[in-house]
């Protein structure tokens, strides 16, 4: 009888005042759990970068399916955050070369767009590997992604905060404005009057 495939599914960046919501899905098999394990696979966010950067060729070695997707920032202003973070996972999730028997989903909330069988798993990157393993993939794919945007976007100090609304990124936005790949929908706090996109 066929294993059942199942799916781990992830995002990052859902937070972020810039750029896309990225997202990862992944599938390991049973023999990949040990080793991932025992390199110390987790939730990302408990990760230093070092660590997810070593943790990275490890997963997909070991997965025997992974892919990404993304929802843009004019999706996210267009669709909400819900919505586009959905898209994303959907993206990678049909990015596989094989449609999961189950996925599983961080968090509380079902992947609405997705017609196949899901279960959400709370604190689901804690307890589940191919969860984390998403959460690691996704995570550094988009922080890789911020580095680079921050040589065409300078002055936001996007290699530093990855597009998270700190202080030094809410200061540049002040000061600059908004670029084109700022999440407008987000940036009502921040700014209190209309500033000249750069």
């Amino acid at each position: 009888m066929p294993q059942r495939v199942l799916a781990g599914v992830d995002e990052v960046g859902r937070g972020c005042l810039f750029g896309p919501v990225f997202a990862a899905a992944v599938v390991l098999p049973g023999q990949a759990k040990a080793p991932l394990a025992a390199a110390g696979l987790t939730d990302s966010k408990a990760l230093s970068p070092r660590h997810r950067q070593r943790l990275v060729p490890l997963i997909t070695a070991q997965a025997s399916a992974w892919a990404l997707g993304q929802a843009s920032a004019a999706d996210i202003d267009r669709l909400g955050i819900r919505a586009a973070t959905e898209m994303a996972m959907l993206r990678a999730l049909q990015r596989l070369p094989k449609a999961p028997d189950l996925v599983l989903v961080d968090g509380v909330l079902p992947l609405r767009m997705w017609r196949g069988r899901q279960r959400t798993l709370v604190h689901g990157d804690r307890r589940c590997l191919a969860i984390a393993a998403a959460s690691v993939l996704a995570k550094q794919a988009r922080d890789a992604l911020l580095v680079r945007l921050a040589e065409r976007f300078p002055g936001y100090g996007l290699e530093r905060h990855a597009g998270y609304g700190t202080a030094l990124h809410r200061e540049a936005l002040v000061r600059l404005g908004p670029c084109s790949l700022h999440r407008l929908s987000f940036l009502g706090k921040v700014l209190s009057g209309p500033r000249a996109s750069c």
